[in-house]
């Protein structure tokens, strides 16, 4: 009856030990029902790779007799199943498994499932006769695998169960829900895995490709961490312990905004410790992400692969495990739908990892407590900052650009780096007054992006060139205070009075007088909607300037010590408490300023070692200042009438004066008498505008 069809193409014929899986899968668990049909074979392409013979797909045709193919596939599986004792692997493979099962201590049944598996994912004939069994559920999974591979069922699920080593491994994944086929139920732990270890001659280590990767080496060094010294001075003889006496449950946790340089950090100290970095990959080989779920999995394969090897594991986004729930849809992340387990894998890794993120906020206490250590990388002071930025601008832009830049507080150094390296690149035609404003241009961009708000071209800490203090109008002599605070390092002080009067100019000028960096915060960059988080960054606002030996400023500080007895929200009061127990503990310089000294709480007042008044200019300030200022716009000294005029304003400030020359560049004043028709003009907006008899001082 055979002889009497056409021929079919031929194709690639699977070796014997696949053809033996292909018939123990038609006939010992019934896919011949749904392959050998009434009017055709379901598969056509499985039919040629058994070497069958094809038929016309058409009802009635006498040439097809199902009860013959069955026939004929009955003495094919018994030849098969007298050859079963000579079926081989295919060379390549099996050496593969062979290092492999060596390297994780994998059992028979281990092995045969893995192999079995990884042949499922690249031989069409074998995938599509497992197709012929149709959606399965978890049970029937384990029993079809038992009669293809003629293991016990106990064994099988036993092996794929989630205490077996290849799942623990995360080299195979039983899909446990729902119904689905058969390749669909094991899940291998990369789309590369199974072609690599089929065709391939690889390491252990090599199966990893496309989920973890080894990483390159640093490009930072050890000098430009120095602001993390305390932490580095532990964990690196640490990191050479565990790696000299092979201990488990090794975890260090980074945690810091973005760009800080906590990947480069990882690589130094992997290259310090003289051992390899492995990291777990955030995409997959055609760039698309990778969830969770599977990142663990190759966290573990790696656990596993590479724990005979001198090495440390990088985790890096770690929010895409511990963070990646939904509190409104209520949500777990995957760390927390499977917390049990997930801290009993950080109790057991054998390869000490350093796990990263760029906040430490959203993980569970109960996760955080199995950390070795736990580091914060912020953003590098600004002497640290002044070094990164003179390496990757040299050449590039002025030092007084430099200079600028490394006064920004929030300019981590990869938005300098990928900065520069954009402003170098198109360099040879801007000239340097252009490659400067392009680079602050696309720094400004970023930080602004990031939500730190666009900075002024000036820095933050920069003063006039002609700034002045007897300009201000302090009731104490602030000249003695400075000398007093360069000799003691610590103090604190409330500067109050009316907006103008140089509060916050002072605090500048006081950084300066006493040659530390400067770190100004205002309420806008404190305060929070969120119940809990301007608590928290009150805080860190007061931790990163100790760490950095920093004079503290905060402007408008009466947003956060209001009177507590007139509090009517919970969280009013927590914000008073604190920000006292932040100035308490607080080892440095801190400077406050307010223009409303009524109703600050008295708990508050008692803590600031010097309260410190700025007033309104007196007489022979605002006639010195006229007259400067007349100078600088290039204009006439004032005369009587103007500076008598001037001198009756009891409400003048500095920054009025201010105000109006910054008006000058696209208003010009174009006289004394005008200039002081504008000062007149903003103190009659404050309310009050002349002085009584015997202003004249």
């Amino acid at each position: 009856m055979f002889d009497t069809t056409r021929t079919r193409e031929p194709g690639r014929r699977p070796g014997p030990l696949v053809r033996l899986w292909i018939l123990r899968i038609l006939m010992c668990a019934g896919g011949h029902g749904s392959f050998v049909r009434r009017t055709s074979l379901s598969n056509d392409d499985l039919a040629g790779a058994l070497g069958l013979p094809a038929w016309e797909d058409h009802e009635g045709d006498a040439q097809y007799d199902p009860g013959a193919i069955r026939r004929r596939l009955r003495i094919m599986h018994a030849r098969a199943e007298r050859g079963a004792g000579n079926t081989r692997l295919p060379k390549v493979m099996a050496g593969n498994m062979a290092r492999l099962s060596a390297a994780l201590g994998l059992t028979e049944t281990d092995q045969r499932l893995l192999a079995f598996t990884c042949l499922l994912h690249v031989e069409d004939a074998l995938d599509g006769a497992a197709d012929t069994l149709g959606a399965i559920n978890t049970p029937r999974v384990i029993r079809t695998l038992a009669r293809i591979l003629d293991l016990p069922t106990e064994a099988v699920a036993r092996s794929l169960g989630p205490h077996g080593l290849l799942s623990r491994s995360g080299l195979i994944q039983l899909n446990r829900h729902g119904t689905c086929t058969l390749r669909a139920k094991l899940d291998l732990l990369s789309g590369s895995f199974a072609d690599l270890l089929t065709s391939t001659r690889v390491q252990p280590a090599d199966l990893l490709r496309g989920t973890v990767a080894k990483a390159p080496g640093p490009e930072l060094e050890l000098a430009d961490y120095a602001h993390l010294d305390a932490s580095l001075e532990i964990l690196r003889p640490y990191l050479d312990h565990v790696l000299a006496t092979g201990r488990r449950g090794v975890n260090v946790f980074l945690h810091g905004p973005p760009g800080t340089g906590k990947t480069e950090l990882a690589r130094l100290l992997a290259n310090l410790a003289g051992c390899d970095l492995f990291e777990v990959a955030g995409e997959d080989e055609d760039g698309d992400p990778v969830d969770g779920q599977r990142r663990l999995r190759a966290f573990r394969a790696a656990q596993t692969l590479l724990s005979r090897q001198r090495a440390l594991l990088l985790f890096d986004e770690v929010e895409d495990v511990f963070n990646d729930g939904s509190d409104f849809f209520g949500k777990k992340s995957t760390a927390q739908s499977r917390k049990a387990w997930m801290n009993r894998m950080l109790e057991e890794v054998e390869v000490p990892t350093l796990w990263l993120s760029n906040s430490i906020r959203a993980i569970d206490p109960a996760f955080i407590r199995r950390f070795d250590m736990i580091i914060e990388v912020p953003v590098p002071p600004r002497s640290q900052r002044q070094r990164i930025i003179q390496r990757a601008c040299a050449g590039l832009v002025s030092k007084r650009c430099m200079a600028r830049l490394s006064d920004l507080e929030r300019l981590a150094p990869a938005i300098i780096t990928r900065a520069s390296s954009v402003v170098r690149a198109i360099s040879p035609g801007l000239g340097q007054p252009r490659a400067e404003r392009a680079l602050e241009h696309l720094v400004g961009n970023t930080l602004e992006a990031q939500g730190h708000g666009r900075p002024l071209r000036q820095g933050a800490a920069q003063l006039p060139e002609d700034y002045d203090i007897s300009f201000l109008n302090p009731d104490t002599d602030i000249g003695t205070i400075a000398d007093g605070l360069r000799e003691s390092g610590q103090g604190r002080l409330c500067l109050y009075g009316p907006p103008g009067t140089g509060k916050t100019a002072f605090g500048r000028w006081l950084a300066r007088q006493l040659d530390l960096p400067l770190h100004v915060k205002r309420a806008s960059d404190l305060l929070s909607p969120w119940v809990g988080m301007t608590e928290q960054q009150l805080a860190s606002a007061f931790r990163e300037a100790e760490r950095d030996r920093a004079l503290l400023m905060i402007d408008e500080v009466d947003g956060f010590l209001r009177d507590r007895g007139n509090a009517q929200r919970p969280w009013e009061v927590t914000q008073v408490n604190e920000m006292l127990t932040c100035m308490e503990s607080f080892n440095g310089i801190f400077v406050a300023s307010t223009n409303l000294m009524e109703g600050l709480d008295p708990a508050a007042l008692r803590r600031f070692d010097a309260k410190i008044h700025f007033g309104f200019l007196a007489p022979g300030q605002a006639l010195a200042m006229l007259r400067a200022q007349c100078v600088r716009l290039g204009l006439p000294l004032p005369g009587p009438a103007e500076e008598n005029a001037v001198a009756r304003l009891n409400n003048l400030t500095p920054g009025d004066f201010a105000a109006l020359a910054r008006q000058h560049r696209f208003r010009r004043v174009d006289s004394p008498a005008a200039l002081v028709e504008l000062l007149q003009a903003e103190c009659a907006l404050k309310g009050g505008a002349k002085r009584g008899i015997g202003f004249l001082a």
